[in-house]
């Protein structure tokens, strides 16, 4: 008894949870929700090392639950968000995103203690539909376009991973999950094309950008968090030191920052930072050493706090203005000076600012990467992170609270909110001045020490180089109200001809099928009416315009009594024709 209570999946907390919230009163769902995450923490940190729950399903064995340093790091921070995010959301009264909320991080949770492909898959899916419904949840028609592109994208990228999944199956005959060797079969190259969408790896990158601006407030927190950190742990529990993860790693944080640097709306900026952060992420799994692994699992630890906390700001700015673009905010350091302040240790986190989580974490693949003697892969690292302090922490914060107001600040904020930011920007500075809490959970044997001398003076002189860089050409770097194409140019550009020809050109078809159709009806219609008149219009006994007319003649119609008659006499003879040489005997 005791033993099925150790090893009762966490995931199944959250996801009974999504069940039973909306049975509860309405006044204490908020509160309930936030019972769930509490629990399912609880268990992760309880649950022994080394422990599997089997379950059979059909001729096969399958690891619902698996328990190992890897998963449970990713385990233990997916549910400290959860908690996060439940008291970021406390005011709100919207069960359906409650709901869905529970339901996201459960499956999370589900992935990141899958042994087995079907469990996963299964989990994997469901992320898919209930991040979608926070996507839809902002209730506008530019949501629910997104919220579409969204689901459609990501129902593709499962096919793949479900398509990699039955030929390993057909290959191997097992459902096992394991670490597999690089460039092994077209099936894990399915594999990980379809983990590599969700870890928004470009050009698979254009739904996070499209979709996160626009989620609702709330929403946008839990969607920074979890899919594509599930798809960083998936990357490290299957592919480690796969290269070709390195090379994608590296473009993606380079990447990212360009795309963020052109944007104007700041929670497109905090998107495209999501990919060049799991760039660091992917480029540690690529490199495969026992460092870049670590560094790659405490990136992904670290980004998840930081970039929430980033997303709780924007929420904030966005709940009490009513707009998230640069052009159109700005002066309000004065109307909401406790968002600036945390949202700028979220900055200065994923900045790699000493003293914050970021600086701890970020440090460790670019280390691995130089002492792998990836030379060129060291050197563009430093680079993103330059990008990366210029957007977030000096360009978006300046155009949002600093400069000329822009915008009417038309409500506070509910306290629940800045608490729940308080709570992860607390996070963020412990883990920062205190990294031994984090590397003590890291799952690989490598020892790092991030505050050396030369380490800490290598940080602050890029920090204050890109200050100086960001003052002397901020005009140049001042937003403009346009929007920027990603990879989703090729589906948006050519959209017009396709809709043309696959859209509307089936659409003529069809109506035109119809007129014909329409115009055959009627026409039978027409002659309904008055079968005869057919004939007296062949003798050109009466005019086409006569004939149509809705009246009805007997007299006019009749045909002559010698015509009928000889129709009659002309049918008895065929019929009797026809009966002779039925009878005759075959020659």
């Amino acid at each position: 008894m005791m033993q099925a209570e150790i090893l009762l999946p966490p995931a199944a907390i959250l996801l009974a949870g999504s069940l039973l919230l909306p049975l509860l009163p309405r006044r204490i769902r908020a509160s309930a929700f936030l019972v769930f995450p509490l629990v399912a923490l609880a268990i992760v940190l309880t649950l022994p090392d080394g422990a599997t729950l089997r379950v059979n399903f059909l001729d096969y064995s399958l690891a619902v639950l698996k328990v190992d340093q890897l998963s449970r790091v990713f385990a233990t921070v997916f549910g400290m968000i959860a908690f996060a995010g439940g008291i970021y959301a406390f005011h709100l009264r919207d069960t359906g995103q409650q709901v869905a909320a529970l339901v996201y991080a459960g499956s999370s949770l589900g992935v990141t203690f899958a042994g087995d492909y079907l469990t996963l898959i299964v989990f994997w899916e469901l992320m898919a539909v209930s991040s979608t419904y926070l996507v839809w949840a902002r209730g506008t028609d530019d949501a629910h376009r997104a919220g579409m592109r969204y689901l459609y994208v990501h129902l593709f990228g499962g096919s793949m991973l479900l398509a990699g999944i039955l030929l390993t199956l057909a290959e191997t005959g097992t459902l096992g999950i394991v670490a597999l060797a690089p460039n092994q079969s077209a099936a894990s190259w399915l594999i990980l094309a379809g983990v590599a969408l969700n870890a928004a790896v470009p050009p698979l990158n254009a739904w996070l950008p499209d979709a996160y601006p626009r989620a609702t407030v709330t929403g946008a927190v839990f969607l920074s968090a979890f899919t594509t950190k599930t798809a960083v742990y998936v990357l490290a529990r299957v592919f480690p030191g796969w290269e070709i993860l390195l090379v994608l790693g590296v473009m993606m944080t380079l990447y990212g920052v360009v795309f963020a640097v052109l944007s104007n709306d700041i929670r497109g900026i905090l998107a495209y930072h999501i990919i060049s952060q799991v760039g660091f992420m992917v480029a540690g799994v690529g490199i495969g050493t026992a460092l870049s692994l670590n560094g790659s699992v405490a990136h992904a630890f670290s980004h998840i706090l930081y970039k929430a906390l980033l997303f709780m700001g924007a929420g904030v700015v966005l709940h009490t203005t009513g707009t998230t673009k640069l052009t159109e905010l700005g002066g309000l350091l004065r109307d909401m000076p406790s968002t600036f302040w945390l949202y700028m240790v979220g900055a200065f986190s994923i900045s790699g600012v000493p003293l914050f989580n970021g600086f701890i974490s970020k440090s460790m693949v670019v280390s691995a990467a130089g002492e792998a003697h990836y030379e060129l892969a060291y050197l563009l690292l430093h680079l993103a992170s330059v990008g990366t302090f210029l957007s977030i922490a000096l360009k978006l914060p300046a155009g949002t609270w600093f400069g000329e107001r822009k915008s009417l600040v038309s409500s506070r904020p509910p306290k629940n909110m800045i608490i729940g930011m308080g709570v992860l920007a607390t996070l963020c500075i412990v883990y920062g001045v205190v990294p031994s809490l984090l590397y003590r959970q890291l799952p690989y044997a490598a020892a790092y020490e991030p505050y050396t001398v030369a380490h800490v003076n290598e940080a602050v002189q890029m920090l204050l180089l890109t200050f100086v860089a960001f003052w002397f050409l901020r005009a140049k770097l001042a937003p403009e109200p346009t929007m920027t194409l990603d990879t989703d140019w090729f589906y948006r550009m050519p959209s017009r001809l396709v809709k043309s020809v696959v859209v509307d050109g089936v659409g003529r078809v069809f109506d035109g099928a119809e007129e014909i159709v329409k115009h055959g009806v009627h026409l039978v219609a027409r002659v309904s009416r008055n079968p005869l008149i057919v004939l007296h219009m062949m003798r050109g006994e009466t005019s086409r315009n006569a004939a149509w007319n809705p009246g009805y003649d007997p007299d006019a119609a009749r045909l002559p009594l010698g015509l009928l008659l000889g129709l009659v006499l002309l049918c008895a003879v065929g019929i009797s024709v026809i009966s002779i040489l039925w009878l005759l005997p075959p020659t």
